[in-house]
């Protein structure tokens, strides 16, 4: 028996059994059991489950006219809005699969995601922040139809006057070369027969693109069981399943890590959603303090940002049960400051898009390890694989690449490339993850690093990790990101770039200083550069690709 479920500490037995379905069939049956509880609310607007039910089957209806069905790619081009939440299980329940994409693209982007995934619908909105982009796309042929929604169309009343009165520049002129279908009419039709029937464990619910901090985004495939049960193992993890669920919604539904724990889980268990388009540090800590919020998703940026702000002396958290930290590791003395301003617990966990967002987290009750990603989710097995040899275990009290394999882990990636994507160890197929990682003698996690991250120095072998957890100690530095850069006798060696906390002041010089004596020499930076900002994913994840990118340039 592993050590972890020798130790396991989440409410509901590890072989708990769950029983996959068809994503909308989630969402309906929760719509079933309490109608007239309020499932959505956007900017002051609500919508009861069992409103929402109806409007995802008249969607379901456009969509076939539409000649959506099965294998038919439904792309989604939205920030949070009732239309996102609508037209993803509209289009899965008239058989279609789902692929998300960011509003944050650029046209190349967009392209080469619309042209890879074979998307040929897309559902958007009029806005300048987004039509412009899609038109363009939308001129080299491979969508053929839009489906334009509007924000006035989605606010109350009052709101929706000013919107059309105050805010006309911010719409478009529908003008790209192909049909456009408005998202009214899209959701005005009855249903009057029948939808597919679908399997959920072979029909596709979802193509979702990683957005890491290196390669190339991959399409990972994931079936309505994948997403499902994902969205089970969370809602299982919940000690108190009866107690009121508000939670916010500013992270972005087009990631992984809000798909599954914001919309899906949140939908299978009958909580409300309040949403935000996008992360606005004001209006998100007026929506915990006003609406009552019972939980925060969201990434280490997102609360240091809200534990940096005055406005969170003033802000009623007394709601607050619980706040969800993943998508990146999060620094232990920000876990510990964020505690004491909330008075809420922060729970770290863990997850990658081909494992349909979750794969572990620390238990919300009892003992939460700082620096640990906790315990698998029930129904989910983890081993560690030689670094060196992925065809076998580590050594026992040895690091080594974190593997996954449980009902939530995709079936691939679109298109294929698939090699070296997965192991299998003892007759059972284990995902890779590329993440290195140690368990303690109770059984919890932690990730190391990232096995693509590590720098070779003269032939050690240097985590990052290691090197910013150092920086991280030091009170003037706020975010902290370490890259190898070229050099002509080691090979490579760390240099690191770092954000300072506001109202304090240390040099790059300074900071080399401070760091070079706590390292081996091996792991010793080779500089340290104070910048403004660090490069950050669509999350707001801190990324290296973009810092790799310019060291290489500067090389050259």
């Amino acid at each position: 028996m592993s050590r972890w479920s020798a130790n396991y500490a989440h409410p509901v037995p590890w072989d708990t059994a769950f029983t996959p379905c068809a994503l909308p069939d989630m969402l309906f049956g929760t719509a079933a059991r309490v109608p007239d509880a309020l499932a959505l609310h956007f900017l002051g607007r609500t919508t009861t489950y069992a409103s929402l039910a109806d409007k995802v089957r008249c969607a379901a209806a456009g969509f076939a006219t539409l000649g959506v069905g099965k294998g038919v790619h439904v792309g989604l081009f939205l920030p949070n809005c009732p239309q996102y939440v609508i037209a993803y299980y509209g289009a899965m329940l008239a058989g279609g699969t789902v692929v998300n994409f960011s509003p944050l693209y650029t046209e190349a982007e967009l392209s080469a995601q619309v042209a890879d995934s074979g998307t040929t619908i897309m559902v958007s909105l009029d806005v300048q922040a987004l039509y412009p982009v899609l038109a363009k796309v939308a001129a080299h042929g491979v969508l053929k139809t839009l489906v334009i929604g509007n924000l006035p169309e989605v606010l109350p009343p009052l709101k929706s006057l000013a919107y059309r009165l105050l805010k006309r520049a911010d719409r478009c002129a529908l003008d790209a070369p192909v049909r456009h279908v408005s998202f009214a009419d899209l959701t005005s039709l009855v249903p009057t027969a029948s939808f597919p029937a679908i399997d959920p464990l072979t029909d596709i619910a979802l193509l979702q693109y990683t957005g890491g901090t290196t390669g190339v985004p991959k399409g990972a495939v994931l079936t309505h069981a994948n997403l499902s049960i994902n969205a089970m193992q969370v809602n299982a993890i919940d000690p108190q399943p009866g107690l009121p669920d508000r939670i916010l919604g500013a992270l972005p539904f087009f990631h992984v890590f809000a798909n599954t724990c914001v919309l899906n889980r949140t939908m299978l268990n009958g909580g409300e959603i309040v949403m935000l388009p996008r992360f606005v540090l004001k209006d998100a800590l007026a929506a915990v303090g006003h609406e009552r919020i019972t939980a925060i998703p969201g990434v280490p940026t997102m609360y240091r940002a809200m534990l940096e702000s005055p406005l969170l002396k003033t802000t009623d958290l007394s709601s607050l049960r619980i706040c969800i930290s993943g998508g990146a590791p999060m620094p232990m003395e920000l876990k510990r400051d964020f505690e004491a301003a909330s008075g809420a617990t922060v729970v770290e966990g863990y997850g990658l898009t081909e494992s349909s967002g979750v794969v572990a987290t620390n238990p919300y009750e009892g003992l939460n390890k700082t620096g640990s990603i906790g315990h698998p989710l029930p129904g989910t097995d983890v081993i560690l694989l030689d670094r060196e040899d992925a065809s076998k275990r580590a050594a026992d009290g040895e690091s080594g690449e974190l593997a996954v394999a449980g009902p939530q882990v995709m079936a691939g990636y679109h298109g294929g490339g698939d090699a070296g994507v997965f192991a299998t160890i003892d007759g059972r197929r284990y995902l890779r993850t590329g993440d290195v990682a140690t368990i303690d003698a109770g059984g919890y996690l932690f990730i190391v690093d990232r096995l693509k991250d590590m720098i070779a120095v003269g032939g050690f072998k240097v985590f990052p990790s290691v090197i910013e957890d150092v920086l991280y100690r030091h009170p003037a530095v706020a975010e902290a990101i370490v890259i190898g850069i070229p050099d002509r006798m080691m090979g490579e060696k760390p240099k690191a770039f770092v954000t300072l906390k506001p109202g304090q002041a240390a040099s790059g010089a300074d900071l080399l200083d401070w760091l070079n004596p706590q390292l081996g020499k091996h792991e010793r930076a080779a500089a340290v550069e104070v910048r403004d900002s660090l490069p950050k994913t669509m999350i707001g994840k801190l990324s290296r690709k973009e810092l790799v990118a310019e060291e290489k340039e500067k090389a050259a």
